[in-house]
């Protein structure tokens, strides 16, 4: 079984399509494996290339560089799902690539990301394309005001998505996303859930189909941006806890996902579970397993790909809190200093050590552990006060 990280008689390298702190922290997990990595982002020093000699810092549009990583990857994965299928097609004839061309296609497009879920018999909420503001009008008036309107590529932490509560403030919203000639977007639309929380699952699913599931967490989000990740979610019951497991594995099998997947949801206010979206990659809301599982949702990324066996997604404490450390300003990416913050002996300090600041941007994070939420949510807005950038 273990021979499938060893080629030749030398570990296997893992390519990685993205050079941020998802590839960094997937990279550390390799490394522990005893893994090489090899890491190609449009960009001098990034967080994970900064960390191997094979760094491709050109890029995947340049086609002598990608032609390179490819020839020294022996698996290749990605840290987001904003490339083009059409590159991962041109490396599948030479490489094992995952998730698949075919996953990324069904995931990409969040208007064939809902038609997918919709035919899996997942709940969903009601929506549509929206291709005029014309459309855009109708939808509000068959299903009410407001709703939220998404760019249906390319939106993550907010960005491409706008909630419209009349007419004007849709065509508004639609003139704002599509009036630029040289980034052509197509909308949809989807009908306002009233929801009482947001809830997300990790799971890990190997090329055997074998899953490893992670426990059902509350993200709680400011401004569109997750702040905190509460594992497990606190005051719901154990058996919408595993419902919305079961709708996390449900969503990974029905793009026939390969590696770690997150499924974010919603918790209505009459306790019902409804689809959101899910990321084909590691996840900001999956970050505290590193500290708070046996095994990190990383290291069974990894696995996955690789094909290995899973391992063991559970809590090894009663509960883990992580909190995203957002740029503050525009500028150097350096803290003004930890020494406070390094006081707090009982939380761990994730630098993802990007070079420059801006605000809202995802520096690092915070993670505590805890024998209750609440207890290891003090320990890291504690901890919060005393990191000064």
């Amino acid at each position: 079984m273990l021979s499938s990280i060893y080629h030749d008689n030398q570990p296997v390298t893992i390519g990685i399509l993205g050079g941020g702190q998802l590839a960094k922290m997937s990279a550390q997990a390799a490394y522990r494996l005893g893994l090489r990595v090899a890491v190609i982002e449009p960009a001098e020093n990034s967080p994970a290339g900064m960390m191997t000699k094979a760094d491709f810092p050109l890029g995947w549009y340049d086609s002598t560089e990608l032609e390179r990583f490819v020839e020294v990857s022996d698996i290749i994965t990605l840290e987001n799902e904003f490339i083009a299928p059409e590159i991962l097609d041109g490396m599948t004839d030479k490489r094992l690539v995952f998730p698949t061309p075919d996953t990324l296609r069904q995931v990409q497009d969040k208007f064939i990301q809902k038609q997918t879920m919709q035919r899996a018999g997942i709940p969903v909420p009601v929506f549509a394309a929206i291709n005029s503001v014309e459309e855009a009008y109708t939808f509000g008036k068959e299903h009410g005001y407001p709703y939220v309107m998404k760019t249906r590529t390319l939106g993550y932490d907010g960005y491409g998505n706008a909630t419209v509560g009349r007419d004007n403030q849709a065509m508004v919203a639609f003139m704002r996303f599509t009036s630029d000639p040289d980034v052509p977007r197509q909308m949809m639309a989807e009908k306002f859930v009233k929801f009482r929380k947001e809830l997300a699952v990790m799971v890990a699913r190997n090329r055997r189909g074998e899953t490893a599931v992670y426990p059902c967490v509350e993200t709680v989000q400011e401004n569109h941006i997750c702040r905190y990740v509460l594992a497990p979610a606190p005051d719901i019951d154990d058996g919408i806890r595993k419902k919305a497991q079961e709708i996390a594995v449900a969503a990974v099998e029905a793009v026939e996902g390969v590696g770690v997947f997150g499924v974010e949801m919603f918790l209505t206010d009459t306790d019902k579970l409804l689809y959101n979206e899910i990321a084909p990659r590691p996840h900001n809301s999956g970050h505290y397993t590193i500290e708070g599982c046996y095994t990190s949702q990383f290291e069974n990324h990894i696995r996955a790909i690789c094909n290995l066996p899973l391992g063991s997604p559970d809590l090894i404490v009663p509960a883990a809190v992580m909190a995203n450390v957002l740029g503050k300003r525009i500028g150097s990416g350096v803290p003004d200093t930890v020494v406070g913050l390094m006081r707090h002996g009982r939380v761990s300090f994730h630098l993802y050590g990007k070079a420059t600041s801006r605000v809202g941007r995802k520096m690092g994070h915070l993670t505590a552990l805890g024998a209750s939420v609440q207890e290891a949510l003090a320990l890291v807005k504690a901890a919060e006060e005393d990191l000064l950038w």
